[in-house]
C-alpha cells in the first residue's frame, strides 16, 4: 500500500486538488449561475499566498485564510455586474473576469513577477493535509445540500422564475454562490501554490478553466459525488491513455462527448440517482406489500 502511494502520490494529490476546484465550480452551477470564474479565484488565492509567504514572511496558515477571504470578496464584487446577466452572457462575463485577473498578474511585474511568476514558494503541502481539507469542504457542501440554502440553489437552477415567485431574492443568492465559489477556489489555489515551487499566470489560463469545467460536467453538478468522480476520471484517464499521449486531447474530447450524450447528468450524479431510484422503488414495494397484508387481514 505504501509503495502504491509513493508511486502514485502526484496523481493522488492532483486528484484532491481537482476535487476542491470542482466543488468551487459546482457551487455556482448548482445555483443556476453559468460561471467559469474558478480559474480567476484560484489565481487570486494562489498569488496571495505565494506573495505573502515569499515576500512578507507571513504565516502560511494565515496566508491561506487571507487568500480565501480575498477570493471570496472577489466573488462578491464579480456578482454585482452579473446580477442582470443570464446563461451564456454570464459565462462570457466570467471568462472576461479570468482574463482580467491574468492580465493584472502579467503586467504587475514588480508585485507578481510578471510572466515569470513567483518562485521559491515553500512546499509544505502534502497528501494528508489536502485530504483533511477536502474532507472539511465536502462536509460543508453536504451541510449546504441538507439546508434551505441548498434547496434554494436547486430551485434557482431548475426554474428561476418559480423561485422568484416564492419570494427568493435571486441577486442575493447568486451573490452568495459567487462568494462561496470564490472562497473555495481561493482556498485550493492557495494550497496549490504551496504544493509547487513556482506559479505563473498561464497556470490558471484556458487549459485550467477547461479542466475544472470538465471535472464537473463528467462527474455531476448537483451531488457530493459528482466532483469526486469527475476528478477521478481526469486523474486516471491520462494514465490509461498513455499509449495515445499524442492524441490525449482528442481522447478527452471523445469521452466528454460520450458522457454528455449518454450520461447528461454526469457519472457521479447518475450513480446517486440510480441508488435513489432503487431505494424509492424498494420503499414503494414495501408499502404495497404492507397494504396487501393489511387488506388480507381486514378481509379475513
Amino acid at each position: 500500500m505504501i509503495q502504491f502511494y509513493y508511486a502514485y502520490q502526484p496523481i493522488i494529490d492532483f486528484f484532491l486538488l481537482s476535487v476542491g476546484f470542482g466543488y468551487s465550480q459546482q457551487i455556482a452551477l448548482r445555483a443556476g449561475v453559468f460561471s467559469i470564474a474558478t480559474a480567476g479565484f484560484a489565481a487570486i488565492g494562489a498569488y496571495t499566498v505565494a506573495i505573502l509567504v515569499t515576500k512578507s514572511g507571513f504565516p502560511i496558515a494565515a496566508s491561506v485564510v487571507l487568500g480565501m477571504v480575498i477570493a471570496g470578496v472577489g466573488g462578491l464584487l464579480l456578482s454585482l455586474p452579473l446580477a442582470r446577466l443570464r446563461g451564456a452572457f454570464q459565462a462570457i462575463a466570467t471568462l472576461a473576469f479570468v482574463q482580467i485577473v491574468i492580465s493584472l498578474l502579467l503586467y504587475a511585474e514588480d508585485f507578481t513577477g510578471g510572466a515569470l511568476g513567483v518562485t521559491g514558494i515553500p512546499r509544505v503541502m502534502n497528501t494528508g493535509i489536502l485530504l483533511v481539507i477536502v474532507a472539511v469542504v465536502m462536509y460543508v457542501m453536504w451541510s449546504i445540500g441538507r439546508t434551505g440554502l441548498g434547496r434554494i440553489f436547486d430551485a434557482l437552477r431548475q426554474e428561476e422564475s418559480v423561485a422568484a415567485s416564492l419570494g427568493v431574492n435571486i441577486g442575493r443568492y447568486h451573490a452568495l454562490a459567487f462568494i462561496l465559489s470564490g472562497a473555495v477556489g481561493g482556498l485550493f489555489g492557495g494550497l496549490q501554490s504551496l504544493y509547487v515551487f513556482q506559479i505563473e499566470p498561464h497556470n490558471f489560463g484556458f487549459a485550467f478553466m477547461v479542466n475544472v469545467l470538465t471535472v464537473v460536467i463528467l462527474g455531476g453538478r448537483t451531488t457530493l459525488l459528482g466532483p469526486i468522480m469527475g476528478a477521478a476520471i481526469m486523474a486516471i484517464l491520462p494514465e490509461l491513455a498513455r499509449p495515445l499521449a499524442e492524441y490525449r486531447p482528442a481522447v478527452n474530447g471523445v469521452i466528454l462527448i460520450l458522457v454528455i450524450t449518454f450520461l447528461p447528468n454526469g457519472v457521479g450524479d447518475e450513480i446517486v440517482f440510480w441508488f435513489r431510484r432503487r431505494r424509492h422503488a424498494a420503499a414503494a414495494a414495501n408499502r404495497a406489500q404492507a397494504k396487501e397484508a393489511k387488506d388480507a387481514v381486514t378481509s379475513s
